[in-house]
């Protein structure tokens, strides 16, 4: 159980009043997020604890590479920090006690910012965000020494993974079992898939840069108004894949034109061709976002928590969406509309 008292004593060396707690609206993970204002005093006044599952080092993936010698969200933080990412500053380190005491950086996330200002504000802000993005990646890869990220891959067991997340979830826990032809036709497509993505030119990867992990901290769309949370599943993969995650997230709808325009200002920023960018972009979109769709079926079924339940064929119409536009890729159009016809018929 969280020993508030104990954590608030280490990190102000002393006793200090808690004047208020807030336990946060839950996300996807296992940890849990709890805001803390403490009495008047030194700072910090506020902030965030990250109370840890007992697993905190586990994972259900299937990752190559080992248990992480450190937790892997202060690995990265710090790597982060040190590139030059504005991150949350942590005050203390309790992994030992179940806990990591943050900074608070309010409740004004990316999705909330694009929501206020509609959609003539979304170019700025979008644009703010994948400079920041472009920066990010420039300055993390070759991913540096030490980082858990150079530890981890998105290889093909992990694409293959995810791949099968969707069908254990997305498919077959709403639909039902498939029959051997069907199943046989899917794995040999998702094989087909995984092995194309994992050739795919290679960067470093936030894995979950999307609205709700970019914090708003300034008025204006400039990079230095936003802060990235989220970072712990960081690895090597697809230079795209984080382009994905943000412009075919599946909280925000971000119209075609401003997709491809924002994808065109990533690839001058980082000195690469725009068009060979959008069909990587494309690819990754299908297993992304059939990963998401499971995984939000898996959180409920398995976690008991349904609010991301709204978001399931959302994500699917992002995987329709990218079908349309991919050349080819028959087999694997046709392996997903015998899987589930209602969606990709």
């Amino acid at each position: 159980m969280l020993q508030l008292d104990t954590l608030i004593r280490r990190l102000c060396q002393g006793p200090r009043d808690v004047v208020g707690f807030e336990t946060l609206k839950g996300d996807a993970s296992s940890r849990r997020y709890h805001r803390v204002v403490l009495a008047p005093g030194v700072p910090p006044e506020r902030l965030i604890v990250m109370e840890l599952p007992a697993d905190a080092l586990q994972s259900d993936e299937a990752t190559a590479g080992g248990p992480p010698r450190e937790l892997p969200f202060l690995n990265v933080c710090r790597h982060l920090a040190a590139a030059g990412v504005r991150v949350p500053e942590v005050y203390l380190d309790a992994v030992a006690d179940g806990a990591v005491l943050l900074e608070d950086l309010g409740d004004e996330t990316f999705a909330r910012r694009i929501a206020e200002v509609g959609g003539g504000g979304m170019e700025a802000w979008y644009g703010a965000a994948v400079d920041l993005l472009a920066g990010l990646h420039a300055a993390m890869w070759p991913i540096p020494a030490g980082c858990e990220a150079a530890r981890r891959e998105f290889d093909v067991a992990l694409l293959r993974w995810e791949l099968d997340h969707y069908r254990e979830w997305g498919a077959e826990a709403l639909l039902g079992p498939l029959d051997p032809v069907r199943r046989a036709r899917l794995d040999a497509a998702f094989d087909t898939l995984a092995v194309e993505i994992a050739q795919l030119p290679r960067g470093f990867v936030h894995r979950d840069y999307q609205s709700r992990n970019l914090m708003v901290t300034g008025d204006a769309p400039l990079p230095a108004s936003l802060a990235v949370i989220d970072f712990q599943d960081a690895l090597a993969g697809p230079r795209v894949y984080d382009l994905v995650a943000l412009l075919n997230d599946s909280y925000v709808d971000v119209p075609f034109d401003l997709q491809r325009r924002i994808i065109a200002r990533y690839a001058a920023r980082r000195d690469l061709d725009a068009a060979a960018l959008a069909r990587e972009f494309d690819l990754v979109t299908v297993q992304r976002k059939l990963k998401d769709g499971g995984r939000f079926v898996f959180i409920d079924r398995v976690r008991g928590n349904p609010a991301f339940l709204p978001f399931v064929d959302v994500s699917f119409s992002r995987v329709r969406a990218a079908l349309g536009r991919l050349e080819g890729h028959g087999p694997l159009k046709a392996a997903l509309a015998a899987a589930d016809p209602e969606r990709f018929g």
